[in-house]
């Protein structure tokens, strides 16, 4: 049985169609043995693909931006989607149905500092029409830090990703208020990526079979069902918890049946990285993606 190693730049149920191609079964269905990893905080899957150590990995296009920038030519490839949209909550101390947000102006709000995470962040108050000058944000650390810090007491807001916020609410710790990616819109939030060289290769095609039944097993198949094959690798969220969050990603639409980047989902990171500063100029699709291979 041929064998492929995975990293996770982040490990949420937010990537539960990457996780899933394992709890659900299907990278055995295709013959394929699989490990897998996650990166160190600040640091991204890529260097992985990088050093050898990992074949397939969750990583985001404005990773191939960042090296364009830089001068550089990505040695990776984009080449399938994992989520179309920001999969990012507001948790807030109290209930609140009637948020806006411009509630958050004089707040204090723990956000995410990682690059993405923070301008995507950017582009929610502009989209909901905060000045975010007015926000008192606060860099706790990373997404255990984070959580720990608010768990403490500190600020009024907390930025996180799924399953964090609600199991926040489950402990009676805070009440999720909103989520980003309905103020945002549709885009190529992130990404599958690896060496050109491996997508030609028999283990890429296998994974690329598993991967695309992934995505219909995902909305096809009940939340609780798919969390209770991902609880082992969530030991400090509850399964009902766990089930809840990802539901609430099935519904807001984040992960779409197809596989591919398309165009307007990577037009719309464009937009939303131009937006803050962070593009030297707008890279063509076919500088940081690739179609998936052909199985």
């Amino acid at each position: 049985m041929s064998k492929i190693n995975i990293e996770f730049t982040l490990f949420s149920a937010f990537y539960s169609p990457l996780i899933s191609t394992m709890t659900g079964g299907f990278l055995k269905e295709e013959g394929l043995d699989f490990e897998y990893t996650v990166s160190a905080p600040g640091v991204t899957a890529i260097t992985a693909l990088d050093n050898g150590t990992a074949d397939v990995v969750q990583s985001t296009l404005s990773q191939g931006f960042n090296t364009l920038n830089k001068g550089d030519v990505p040695a990776c490839v984009h080449f399938a989607q994992i989520n179309e949209m920001d999969g990012f909550f507001l948790t807030a101390r109290d209930a609140d149905p009637a948020f806006s947000w411009d509630k958050l102006e004089g707040a204090e709000v723990l956000v995410h500092h990682g690059g993405q995470p923070m301008t995507m962040f950017k582009y929610a108050c502009y989209k909901g029409g905060v000045d975010i000058n007015k926000i008192k944000i606060i860099d706790a650390g990373n997404g255990g830090e984070m959580d720990k810090a608010y768990r403490a007491g500190t600020g009024q807001y907390i930025h996180q990703q799924g399953p964090a916020p609600q199991q926040l609410e489950a402990d009676g710790v805070g009440h999720v208020v909103t989520a980003l990616g309905p103020t945002i819109g549709a885009c190529g939030f992130s990404s599958l990526a690896a060496k050109p060289e491996w997508l030609e290769t028999d283990e890429a095609k296998a994974f690329t079979r598993a991967y695309i039944k992934t995505r219909n097993y995902m909305n096809d198949t009940s939340a609780a069902e798919i969390a209770r094959a991902e609880k082992p690798l969530f030991p400090n969220i509850d399964e009902a918890v766990l089930a809840d969050c990802i539901d609430t990603y099935q519904k807001m639409g984040v992960w779409t049946r197809h596989i591919d980047i398309t165009d307007a989902g990577y037009e719309a990171m464009l937009d939303i990285f131009e937006y803050d500063g962070m593009l030297k100029t707008r890279y063509a699709y076919d500088q940081v993606c690739a179609k998936p291979p052909i199985v």
